[in-house]
């Protein structure tokens, strides 16, 4: 698989969406990476199957670099609660680990595209419905936490996302502002791609008929590219995300969600 100019345009504009995603709502850009990678490494022959479970494992790995980025300018605006992050973080690492190295090298590509497509479908109508969590509910203590962390860690894993879709839609049920959600997942989404890439390096090491640049399930071209790209943009998320008002922010989110949902839903019956 030639590593040409247009693949190099296509990844970069790609890196350009999803640093600036990655700042606005604070999903590592993983739900438009995972689409857009897997139609860029089927039009250059690789198996639909294979295709799928390469592009959930290569937006995974990007996420470690725009998490940073992204991260730090939440930071400077002091709108991370670094209190939950430390109390998903242990939670997000076993339940990515399970994941990457046990389960999605078990799944085929199409039952992985299937859920992808059902989980961000729930998340988007969380999201749009809108409802307003009770008064008095909270984020809960360290074994919720730890719970909630592995949930989020191992769909993570399975859908090559930052846990976005998971955990915004968590903490603004526990009374957790739209805003705090978004960067606090901003937050979680860099031990969440450290583990599950590892996870799948480890599980791809003697997968058949992988493409030249690929380093078990992730493709280091897409990698480099996405991610020297990304990082640029994602400040520029955050700055928006700040000036946005709430109800935009969660619409923009469930729309972008909706129609994601839509074109992996596609793969997964064609592939």
């Amino acid at each position: 698989m030639p590593f040409d100019p247009l693949l190099i345009l296509q990844l970069a504009a790609l890196g350009l969406g999803t640093g600036f995603l990655a700042g606005l709502l604070g999903i590592g850009g993983g739900m438009l990476m995972v689409p857009f990678i897997t139609f860029i490494l089927s039009a250059r022959g690789v198996e639909a199957d294979l295709a799928v479970k390469m592009a959930i494992a290569t937006s995974m790995a990007t996420i470690i670099f725009t998490s940073i980025s992204s991260v730090r300018a939440h930071h400077k605006r002091g709108a991370v609660r670094w209190d939950i992050v430390k109390g998903l973080a242990p939670g997000i690492v076993l339940g990515s680990m399970i994941a990457s190295l046990g389960v999605f090298a078990l799944l085929k590509g199409s039952w992985l595209a299937f859920f992808f497509a059902g989980f961000v479908s729930f998340s988007a109508t969380q999201m749009l419905l809108d409802k307003k969590p009770k008064p008095t509910r909270t984020i809960p203590g360290t074994p919720g936490l730890l719970g909630a962390g592995g949930v989020i860690g191992f769909l993570s894993g399975l859908v090559g996302a930052g846990g976005g879709f998971v955990s915004v839609p968590f903490m603004t049920w526990c009374n957790v502002t739209i805003h705090n959600a978004v960067a606090t997942s901003a937050a979680l989404g860099f031990p969440i791609a450290l583990a599950n890439a590892v996870g799948y390096i480890i599980a791809g090491q003697n997968v058949q008929d992988l493409p030249a640049g690929a380093v078990g399930y992730i493709y280091l071209p897409a990698l480099v590219v996405i991610a020297c790209v990304s990082v640029l943009m994602a400040p520029l998320g955050v700055k928006a995300a700040h000036a946005l008002p709430v109800k935009s922010l969660k619409r923009v989110f469930a729309g972008l969600l909706y129609m994601l949902a839509a074109y992996m839903l596609y793969k997964g019956i064609t592939a």
